[in-house]
């Protein structure tokens, strides 16, 4: 997983995101203005910052003309101006406040692949599954899985230790167009639980869908 600097002068949101990421397995350090920034930098070598714009000492778009780093703006500033002027600055992508912390470890997971830092595989037990060529292996056997399986896993691995809604692992593996209902998915995790021996590890969260329960 990847180290990432967390630059956000709101304390709780930053506490929320820091949390939240790593619950995934992320590695975070949280910063809250410009100047706290870059003395984080000068301990710690990072994969990817999530820069606000307002703060102080520094703004972001200061902040992000002194480093080298892949940079995700996170900011209640969403005119076309700012996210066009924050774009031509370098920043790989702009995620307007508020937003859904799925959306954003999704951007996060986009980036990080784009900058080869992605992990590439996942292991867990007996069990790897190797998310660039889209194989699940058990004592390196090849288990055989349906592109929908495979996309449900998935998720679930980079949303581990997060509970993913029925209606989200549709939209995940199905696509909005998808007329069934969330029975499917169910039927579907029924079966990858058995394939895997996973019964116990992903957990059935009430009345809203599923999670997968990875200790570090």
């Amino acid at each position: 997983m990847a180290q990432i600097l967390i630059v956000e002068d709101d304390k709780s949101i930053n506490t929320l995101i820091r949390k939240n990421l790593e619950l995934v397995g992320h590695t975070c350090v949280s910063a809250f203005d410009g100047e706290a920034a870059f003395d984080e930098m000068e301990k710690s070598v990072f994969d990817l910052v999530l820069l606000d714009i307002m703060m102080p000492k520094m703004d972001g778009f200061q902040v992000i003309q002194e480093i080298d780093i892949p940079v995700i703006f996170l900011t209640a500033r969403g005119s076309v101006e700012d996210r066009v002027k924050g774009l031509k600055l370098g920043a790989d992508d702009y995620i307007v406040k508020p937003f859904d912390m799925l959306e954003l470890q999704a951007r996060i997971e986009s980036v990080l692949r784009r900058t080869n830092k992605a992990d590439k595989q996942f292991c867990l037990g007996d069990v790897k599954v190797d998310l660039v060529g889209r194989q699940v292996f058990i004592k390196e056997m090849l288990v055989d899985f349906s592109p929908k399986e495979f996309l449900l896993i998935e998720a679930l691995i980079k949303n581990r230790n997060i509970a993913l809604s029925r209606d989200k692992l549709l939209e995940i593996a199905w696509g909005y167009e998808f007329g069934g209902d969330t029975r499917t998915v169910d039927v579907h995790i029924h079966a990858i639980r058995k394939k895997l021996g996973w019964e116990k590890i992903i957990k059935t969260v009430y009345k809203l869908g599923y999670r997968l329960e990875v200790t570090r």
